[in-house]
């Protein structure tokens, strides 16, 4: 069977030539960058361009970053690095949003429960935008606030340039998880000021299993991980070069080649989303009609289970999502889909199509001719 891939928000396949700039670290310049002889900094000095080549790229003159294992473990450490322990002076008072990733919504209730932070929710719109004026009005006393840049299940991009400057102007921090954000949209850290920003290098055709947290370098961020001392004291544990040398490579070809991807992705979005929304009776868009990812289509479905949903296209050969590929397995309805106002049944029914660099026109007409009557033959069960 010819399988059709549309499930890019979960994670993307490595272009060829991010591969090839791995592959002499795991075999030549295969060096521990703490080692002080040869083949050590070979590997130190391959780190070290990764870091200026990312911070260049986001166009940051006053952030460092920490690699990691990925968006997750960036997301903790923004939270925990900021409220505990050097920096816990007192309780600190945080902001989310009910529509940020479970690695943001779970680190900051797990804190609550440690009785080291007081979580405070943001309201959203019925598209998923945080309401700027409900956000100035929950500032006083808040150290923090993380914002999800652009949502991984209902594609909905946050103004995060301007939410910046709300939380500036109280005294709070801002941390943004861009894991989403990261491979489609132009991120300029001197025009954007965000504190934090957490990325993932598989969003963006990169290895899976690395990322890295951008900061201000005024931040006293604290360690989650302690060892050997590495990344300046943020992070122990030896650098995993190769990974690192990927995400580079991979984050560099995805900002030179991103306005014809774009361009290619969101003629393919759209499509999808003008096709289903007219056949398909009883079918929503999720998430914001303009403002949203430019590979990413989510919707509802009146009567039909989203899971159920998902396997009946696996077996027809389309590997999609019913929401976050962080929450496999769970049957109760997307917290996200909830925080739109979306009915507990409705929200039930989600589907979520997203296409990448690879996809190609007639995959997209294949699905869409299939859909229909997948949907309908759920319904009729």
């Amino acid at each position: 069977m010819d399988r059709v891939y549309l499930d890019y928000a979960a994670t993307s396949p490595m272009d060829p030539r991010t591969v090839e700039r791995m592959l002499p670290f795991f075999t030549q310049q295969f060096g521990n960058p703490s080692s002080l002889h040869y083949f050590g900094q070979q590997a130190d000095s391959a780190v070290d361009l990764a870091r200026n080549a990312i911070l260049r790229l986001f166009k940051s003159l006053d952030h460092d970053l920490v690699f990691t294992s990925g968006g997750t473990e960036s997301d903790n450490l923004a939270l925990k690095g900021v409220t505990t322990p050097i920096n816990q002076s007192r309780i600190k008072r945080i902001l989310i949003s009910p529509i940020e990733h479970p690695a943001v919504d779970k680190t900051a209730k797990r804190l609550e429960q440690d009785g080291t932070v007081q979580i405070d929710l943001l309201r959203v719109d019925n598209y998923g935008l945080i309401l700027h004026n409900d956000l100035q009005n929950k500032l006083t006393g808040t150290t923090l606030a993380s914002v999800v840049w652009a949502n991984n299940e209902i594609g909905t991009i946050n103004d995060i340039g301007k939410i910046a400057q709300i939380c500036h102007k109280s005294g709070a921090l801002l941390h943004t998880d861009a894991v989403q954000a990261a491979a489609h949209l132009n991120i300029n850290l001197n025009e954007t000021d965000v504190d934090m920003l957490s990325i993932g290098a598989h969003k963006f055709s990169g290895p899976k299993g690395v990322g890295c947290l951008v900061f201000r370098k005024t931040i006293n961020l604290d360690s989650q991980i302690v060892g050997g001392g590495q990344e300046s004291g943020k992070r122990g544990g030896t650098h995993n070069v190769p990974l690192i040398v990927g995400m580079q490579a991979a984050l560099e070809m995805a900002y030179k080649d991103r306005e014809s991807i774009n361009l290619h992705l969101t003629n393919l979005r759209d499509q999808i989303i003008a096709e289903i929304l007219k056949n398909i009776p009883g079918s929503s868009l999720t998430g914001h009609p303009v403002y949203r990812l430019p590979n990413h289509a989510s919707f509802v479905f009146e009567g039909v289970k989203g899971q159920e949903l998902v396997i009946a296209l696996d077996m027809a050969g389309f590997s999609v999502s019913s929401g976050s590929a962080c929450k496999v397995g769970n049957p109760s309805p997307s917290q996200v889909l909830l925080a739109l106002g979306i009915p507990e049944n409705l929200a039930m029914g989600a589907l979520r199509v997203t296409v990448g660099r690879n996809t190609k026109e007639d995959e997209v007409r294949s699905f869409l001719d299939v859909l229909p009557n997948i949907v309908n033959n759920l319904r009729n069960g």
